[in-house]
């Protein structure tokens, strides 16, 4: 009852009313700050050359020239000239990165080859798995055969086992046996001392293209260096995973 009474004794007097002005002026202000929000989420889902980031503006204007002339087959030796070959040493690397993630693999493949005279230029294992990767994917394999040649031919390769894994993962997920194995032996003629992960992904791998007699060898120098076989038996379910996704 009591709540009844002071209803009907309220008045439109005692009920503050503020100014039509200042509502429209937060109504406008609740809208500019909607709008800022959704332009800035409509930005973080592009995915856009990498400016500021990854590549410079010389960069990816390195990257639009050499597209253009390679789509309208144009001969690519001005653009080499007037646009990469005057880049500095990380953007030349910026560039290669960006059309193998855009898979334009024939055109990575010829910025690589340029960049492989530079006199700054020193092989990386890491560098040929990434684009060994991206070339197998898109099936040209006999590009990476011409990629694996560039890699052994290489001077001062230097010994770095974390590249040669990747590397030796990627040739077993496209079961190219004849790679596998010449990879495991290129690692120990350049001082890379394969260690479980490379015994591992070799041996389970060659066994699962059932290469036997391979698996056999590279058993009895892993079980030299270690004394015993156990650790192949870890992390099993994951390389069969990994082989498995890599079926041609």
């Amino acid at each position: 009852m009591m709540s009844r009474s002071v209803a009907k004794s309220a008045s439109w007097s005692d009920v503050k009313v503020k100014p039509w002005h200042n509502t429209q002026k937060q109504q406008v202000t609740a809208t500019r700050s909607m709008l800022a929000i959704e332009m800035r989420d409509r930005g973080q889902n592009r995915k856009p050359l990498q400016r500021g980031r990854n590549l410079s503006i010389e960069a990816i204007q390195a990257v639009q020239h050499l597209k253009r002339a390679h789509l309208h087959s144009n001969p690519l030796d001005h653009v080499f000239n007037s646009k990469f070959r005057r880049l500095l040493k990380f953007d030349m690397i910026a560039v290669l990165r960006e059309l193998l993630r855009q898979n334009h693999c024939l055109l990575a493949l010829k910025v690589f080859e340029d960049i492989r005279k530079e006199q700054w230029y020193k092989p990386q294992v890491s560098l040929y798995a990434d684009m060994i990767q991206v070339f197998g994917t898109n099936g040209l394999f006999q590009h990476v055969e011409i990629l694996y040649f560039y890699l052994k031919t290489e001077n001062s390769l230097e010994p770095e086992i974390q590249g040669f894994n990747a590397l030796l993962k990627c040739l077993v997920g496209f079961k190219l046996r004849d790679l596998v194995v010449d990879c495991y032996e290129l690692m120990k003629t350049v001082g890379c001392e394969p260690d479980r992960s490379s015994y591992r992904t070799v041996i389970n791998g060659l066994e699962a293209m059932e290469e036997v007699a391979f698996s056999g060898i590279i058993r009895q120098d892993a079980f030299k260096y270690y004394g015993d076989l156990e650790f192949l038996e870890e992390d099993e379910e994951d390389i069969a995973a990994y082989f498995a996704s890599n079926l041609l």
